[in-house]
């Protein structure tokens, strides 16, 4: 880091870290990003690298010109690129979706295609993304959670045992966007391939923030499927992943059908492509693989190791400060032993979610996100809510619909911006009924408006 302070060399590394956002006074501040967990701004190296190759553009897979051709070799560089991050077997194929959501569609689709009843075991710990695609094309049963919200390991081998071989996949999280939990995803596997059943890793909140190996096939610890998101690792420019065996994509009907996916088609035939090219219809986002590409080197260079290390004092310092404010309740453990990424779902007495969420945007320039993070059976079930509850708020035009506040840290967040974020939030504690009274509404999606000022980009 060339002797620098690591909170300011990471800083400079990230676009965006000094824009100046308008309070609800009227005043400017330099925004604060504690909503990382949703996603991630770029890099500097890979808007660098975007304008460097820009002029070189063309398209991928599509013709003999010296551009065409360049595209190509880089686009397929990148897979090299991805495999070596995550230690992927040579038999596995890299395919590049749009984000993590498709990666596991994808998956869901290639994997229902046999047409034989399966059972898949996700947890009640899922993003909706790797509880959703699974409902329609198998049997599904989840893995249930410890009294501290943890995945129950011997839960999980009861369900494995209770199936007798009927379970295809188990379907987990490396990391929990709600609590921040990693999973020991190792144990996971070995159990998993024990009872004779293949495991899906949705890495989206796993990867950006620690090493990860995927092993080797011959490793009971092996990963067998793996996605991930680009927009979470400091490149939004609309790529994913989806990695396995290849195998598993060569019978399958792909989601996405057109150009690229195919070899000759007549009106009689489809000879499909081999696999990655063959879940790849249409033109590929170039740009949006280099990116992740070129963040995937960064992040390998800079050392993901030490960027745990360091957003793992961020989110410590954090935890500690909340837990000193009255009226906070933590939704994650505070023993300071277990594995977690970084980021922290709490509740304040005494005001909404909504409400908290925006006080700190108007009254210091805040983001954070509030509310169920696409986890809405986690999230239920963490605020004990009860089926009538549920009930309730679905058939209910409701504003006070339950949820947590969330913030979670980037590599280039501070402990100044911690401190900054603690004081207000105290200030709040300490004042609530002022606050209640003074934000009494809850948020309409859509901000812009006359509002150009404030909002140029509206």
């Amino acid at each position: 880091m060339n002797d620098r302070n690591p909170e300011e060399y990471f800083q400079s590394l990230v676009t965006g870290t000094d824009t100046k956002v308008s309070l609800a006074d009227g005043k400017y501040v330099t925004a604060i990003n504690f909503d990382n967990a949703a996603t991630t701004p770029p890099l500097c190296s890979v808007l660098q690298e975007i304008i460097r190759f820009a002029p070189w553009y063309a398209s991928v897979h599509r013709g003999r010109g010296y551009k065409s051709i360049m595209s190509s070799d880089l686009y397929e560089q990148a897979r090299d690129v991805v495999r070596q991050f995550v230690n992927a077997d040579k038999r596995d194929v890299v395919i590049f979706t749009k984000n993590t959501t498709e990666s596991i569609n994808m998956l869901a689709y290639a994997l229902a295609a046999n047409g034989e009843e399966q059972v898949v075991l996700s947890t009640d710990m899922e993003h909706l993304a790797n509880d959703l695609p699974w409902k329609d094309k198998f049997t599904v049963d989840y893995i249930g959670l410890t009294s501290r919200g943890r995945l129950s390991i011997k839960d999980l081998e009861t369900k494995l045992r209770t199936y007798q071989g009927r379970v295809k996949l188990v379907a987990v999280t490396g990391a929990s966007n709600v609590t921040g939990y990693i999973n020991p995803i190792n144990k996971i596997a070995k159990l998993t391939h024990q009872y004779g059943a293949k495991i899906f890793v949705d890495g989206a909140q796993w990867v950006p923030h620690n090493p990860v190996d995927m092993k080797p096939y011959a490793s009971p610890e092996h990963i067998d499927y793996l996605a991930f998101s680009a927009h979470k690792m400091y490149a939004p420019f609309g790529a994913g992943v989806l990695i396995g065996p290849k195998e598993t994509f060569d019978n399958a009907i792909p989601v996405y059908q057109g150009g690229g996916a195919v070899g000759l088609v007549s009106r009689q035939t489809i000879e499909w492509d081999d696999p990655p090219a063959k879940y790849e219809a249409g033109t590929p986002n170039m740009m949006g693989v280099l990116a992740l590409s070129t963040a995937i080197e960064t992040l390998s260079r800079l050392d993901l190791a030490a960027i745990h290390h360091y957003e793992r004092r961020l989110i410590d310092y954090a935890m500690d400060g909340l837990s000193d404010i009255p009226g906070i309740t933590l939704y994650s453990s505070q023993d300071g032993r277990e594995e977690r990424v970084s980021l922290i779902s709490f509740a304040l007495a005494g005001l909404h979610h909504s409400q908290v969420s925006e006080i700190l945007s108007q009254e210091a320039g805040i983001a954070v996100r509030n509310g169920l993070f696409c986890a809405h059976p986690y999230v239920e079930k963490l605020l004990r809510l009860s089926d009538e509850e549920i009930k309730y708020h679905q058939n209910h035009d409701d504003k006070t619909i339950p949820g947590l506040i969330r913030i979670s840290f980037g590599l280039y967040n501070n402990f100044r911006e911690i401190d900054i974020f603690l004081a207000l939030l105290s200030h709040v504690a300490s004042h609530c009924q002022d606050y209640a009274r003074k934000y009494n509404y809850v948020l309409k999606p859509n901000r812009c408006g006359n509002q150009k000022e404030a909002y140029p980009f509206c």
